[in-house]
C-alpha cells in the first residue's frame, strides 16, 4: 500500500483551490484520506465531496483516532470498560477532553473532566454527551476540585497544556492556571490503587525537549502536566497507548476500505 503525505505547503487547499476541489481531486487518486489540522469543518467538507473513507486525525474539537488507542489500553489493563471511572487533568475544553467525553459516554464509562472553571467544555456538548451517558448508565462530572475529582479513578489522564498551533504567548497563563491540576504522586494515590495513567503524548515531564528547557529558563518549572516520576512509573501506560495508535488505525482502515 503506498502512502502520500501532504503538509500545508504541499497543498494549495484554501489558498488556491476550494476543499471542495482539493477532495474531489484526491478522491479520483486515493482510497482513503486522513485528515490531521485544525477546523473539524474541513474534515468534514472533505468527507464530503471526496467520495472515499475519510479518517480524523485531529481537530481543534476532537481526536477521534486517539479514542480508539486509548479504551484499547483500558480494555487490556482493565477487566472491561463499562463502570470505570476516568479522570482527565488540565484544560478540559480541549479536543482530547472532548474526546474522551463523548467515547466515555458511549461506552457507560463514568467520566470526570478536573480543572479550572473557565477551561470546561461548551455546555452544548456537554449536554449531548449527558443524553448519551444516561442511556448507558454513566455519569459527566465537571469540577475543580483535585481531591473529590480523582479519588477512587481507574484511570488518570491528561495533556499537554498547550495544545497545537496555539501561540506560545499563552504558556504564562497556562502555567498559572494549570498547575494545580499536574498529574503528581498524591493524585495518583488519591485514585483506586490499581489506576493507570495515560497521556496522548508528547509530554512534558523533564527537560529532555527544547520547549521543556524554554520553559524552565522562563518559568522556573521542571515539569509540566504530569511528574516525571509518575510518568516513568508502572502505572504509566502511555508507550502501550501510543502502539496501539498503530493498532486501531489498521482496524479502521480495513474495516473502512474493504
Amino acid at each position: 500500500m503506498g502512502v502520500t503525505y501532504l503538509d500545508a505547503n504541499s497543498s494549495q487547499m484554501s489558498h488556491k483551490e476550494s476543499i471542495e476541489d482539493t477532495a474531489k481531486v484526491l478522491g479520483r487518486l486515493y482510497d482513503g484520506i486522513e485528515y490531521r489540522g485544525f477546523e473539524q469543518k474541513i474534515v468534514e467538507e472533505i468527507a464530503l465531496y471526496s467520495k472515499v473513507p475519510v479518517w480524523n486525525g485531529l481537530t481543534n474539537e476532537f481526536h477521534p483516532t486517539q479514542m480508539l488507542a486509548d479504551m484499547m489500553t483500558i480494555e487490556e489493563n482493565k477487566a472491561s470498560l463499562k463502570g470505570l471511572k476516568l479522570v482527565f487533568m488540565g484544560d478540559a475544553r480541549n479536543n482530547i477532553a472532548n474526546s474522551l467525553m463523548v467515547v466515555c459516554s458511549k461506552f457507560g464509562i463514568d467520566i470526570v473532566l478536573c480543572g479550572p472553571k473557565e477551561n470546561m467544555p461548551k455546555e452544548e456538548l456537554v449536554n449531548t454527551c449527558k443524553t448519551i451517558a444516561s442511556k448507558n448508565n454513566s455519569t459527566i462530572t465537571l469540577t475543580d476540585d483535585v481531591k473529590l475529582g480523582t479519588k477512587d479513578a481507574d484511570v488518570i489522564y491528561t495533556d499537554i497544556w498547550v495544545s497545537m498551533g496555539e501561540d506560545k504567548s499563552i504558556w504564562e497563563d497556562r502555567i498559572k492556571k494549570l498547575s494545580p491540576y499536574q498529574v503528581n504522586r498524591e493524585v495518583m494515590e488519591n485514585a483506586n490503587k490499581n489506576a493507570i495513567f495515560l497521556h496522548c503524548l508528547p509530554s512534558f515531564h523533564d527537560l529532555n525537549t527544547k520547549v521543556g528547557k524554554d520553559i524552565y529558563e522562563k518559568y522556573g518549572i521542571k515539569e509540566m502536566e504530569v511528574t516525571d516520576e509518575v510518568f516513568r512509573s508502572e502505572k504509566s501506560k502511555v508507550f502501550d497507548e501510543a502502539e496501539n495508535r498503530m493498532h486501531t488505525i489498521k482496524a479502521v482502515m480495513f474495516a473502512t476500505m474493504k
